[in-house]
């Protein structure tokens, strides 16, 4: 592969993450709105500030390269974003932040892989200042994965124990139904 065409592919891919950044701007207020554990509210609310920068970081790397960072979709990214969107209407309460929590790793497990990617490229490249900032980047992402990790240890235990609880009432009471299920009428 000639350096020129690494050079389009990065260019490739650092568009398609401008794409992903700009797709997650626009979720997570709605994440953070869907979540009903005021801590993981919180994690949305400043991913959402850590992710406007990297949107920044990635507008200064185009500047640098002279490119425009428009032109392509992420579809990737617009995948899991739905995906964490239609938890909203298939789940409630601990439950659902539980699976937020699982919609939001994913997203980060992937700009992980993808940031990792163009740093690597950039490397190659020589453009030691932008891998630096893809770097900050990547840390960040990592770090967030890490929080949400933890968030979920609290999250998903009792997740797990509202469940206990609703099969419980389910038993003594049929047909009420309480935070931790399905919503009726949803097919598993």
């Amino acid at each position: 592969m000639t350096n020129e065409s690494l050079k389009e592919l990065y260019v490739d891919e650092l568009r398609d993450l401008y794409s992903a950044e700009n797709q997650l701007v626009k979720a997570l207020p709605k994440l953070a709105k869907a979540a009903t554990s005021e801590e993981l509210s919180a994690a949305f609310e400043e991913h959402l500030e850590q992710t406007k920068g990297h949107v920044q970081r990635l507008e200064q790397i185009f500047e640098s390269l002279g490119e425009s960072p428009k032109g392509k979709k992420c579809v990737g990214m617009e995948g899991l974003v739905k995906e964490g969107s239609d938890l909203t209407g298939e789940f409630e309460g601990v439950v659902l932040d539980a699976g937020l929590i699982g919609a939001a790793q994913r997203v980060e497990h992937y700009e992980i892989a993808v940031y990792g990617t163009v740093a690597a490229f950039a490397e190659l490249l020589g453009e030691s200042e932008q891998q630096s900032l893809l770097h900050e980047t990547l840390r960040e992402e990592e770090e967030t994965d890490e929080k949400l990790t933890e968030l979920s240890k609290e999250i998903n235990a009792e997740a797990n124990g509202a469940d206990v609880d609703q099969e419980a009432e389910e038993f003594a009471s049929p047909g009420r139904q309480k935070g931790g299920k399905r919503k009726p009428g949803r097919a598993a």
